[in-house]
């Protein structure tokens, strides 16, 4: 008799094990780790503090994933590294996935993170610039390498003329040395670093009154930034698609934690990579968070008119020759992944998300 109940809880026990590996789609099970990458557009910084706060609070793992974050470099192309198959997983810009996708790259995206544009065109109060007109005449800056889009294209939406474009480096010290009457600035790093300045005429740091901000979104050209792209190939392949939605899940799952646990996320970056101070850490979150909430469809859902807009700025500049067509995104993966952690009671739009109030130090220390 007692044989008997044993062998029908092994066989109860088998039961549960291969409806566990049915339903793993949706749950992680358990045994051994699936090794992921994910490449990162640039180095350790808080524009990827979602993805290191996943890997720090177990996120990925509690997914059944093991994931390796490898950073970014001027000479590194992401989505190059996405489908060369040294990456499973990557962030790009839209725009330049797109161009890399003319070129036979066969990326998709999965994950529309950034929800609008960071790109600013920064200039001094003095500079009576504060419209894209007022650019006619004047040297502006841009870094160029795919990131020159929103602003070529304002200058043609508003037929500005004798505009003298100059490559800048990766900072500000032309527009500090009035080299530039204008400079290209993201919200999360370059605006910052006038901000962390001293102002030599006060001995007290630049504050923004002293400069005129000229922000994409307002002027039409903005375009999305920064997704998670994957191979289409890759994707196809038996079972991607179930990892595909636990690294979403996973990832989601740290952005909302760095939502709201904030300075600890911003301990975790720091802990990651400590080259960048702890002050200009916090500001590059809390301009971050910006750009994903409110995610109005849910966190990693493209908006069709932004991404429409994206595309018919691409279109327009030449950036891209032809309109990518439905299969360049889906919304399926992360509404799924978003429904999954809706139903654990997450809030995945944040649309009563409040900003952080950011004391800047010199020099972002």
């Amino acid at each position: 008799m007692k044989g008997t109940r044993f062998r029908t809880l092994v066989a109860m026990l088998a039961a549960l094990a291969l409806v566990a590996t049915a339903c793993g789609d949706d749950d992680a099970g358990g045994g051994e780790l699936t090794p992921i990458n994910l490449q990162l557009q640039w180095v350790t910084q808080s524009q990827f503090a979602g993805y290191f706060a996943a890997v720090d609070q177990g996120f990925y793992e509690d997914e059944g994933l093991d994931v390796t974050i490898l950073e970014g470099a001027v000479d590194i192309v992401p989505q190059q590294v996405v489908a060369s198959g040294q990456a499973q997983f990557g962030l790009a810009w839209v725009p330049k996935a797109l161009v890399s996708n003319e070129e036979g790259a066969g990326l998709v995206n999965i994950g529309q993170v950034f929800q609008r544009s960071g790109t600013l065109e920064v200039s001094w109060a003095d500079s009576g610039i504060s419209a894209p007109g007022d650019w006619a005449g004047k040297t502006v800056g841009t870094w160029g390498f795919g990131n020159e889009f929103e602003l070529t294209a304002a200058i043609n939406r508003f037929d500005v003329a004798d505009v003298n474009l100059i490559q800048q480096p990766f900072d500000m010290s032309l527009l500090l040395n009035r080299e530039v009457d204008a400079a290209q600035a993201m919200t999360y790093n370059e605006y910052a670093q006038v901000l962390e300045a001293v102002n030599p005429d006060t001995g007290a740091l630049y504050q923004p009154s002293d400069l005129n901000v000229i922000d994409f979104n307002d002027v039409g050209t903005a375009m999305l930034q920064d997704a998670i792209w994957v191979s289409a190939v890759w994707l196809a392949e038996d079972g991607n698609e179930d990892t595909a939605r636990a690294f979403l899940r996973a990832s989601f799952r740290g952005w909302i934690f760095c939502r709201d646990n904030f300075q600890e996320c911003v301990d975790i970056v720091l802990a990651n990579g400590p080259a960048l101070g702890a002050s200009h850490q916090a500001w590059q979150l809390n301009e971050i968070n910006k750009l994903i909430w409110p995610s109005p469809a849910g966190i990693g859902v493209v908006d069709q008119d932004l991404w429409d807009q994206t595309v018919d700025v691409a279109t327009s500049e030449g950036v891209i020759t032809a309109d990518p067509g439905s299969g360049a995104f889906r919304t399926d993966l992360a509404g799924r992944a978003v429904n999954t952690l809706n139903d654990e009671g997450l809030d995945t739009t944040g649309n009563s998300y409040v900003p952080t109030a950011i004391t800047l130090n010199e020099g972002g220390n």
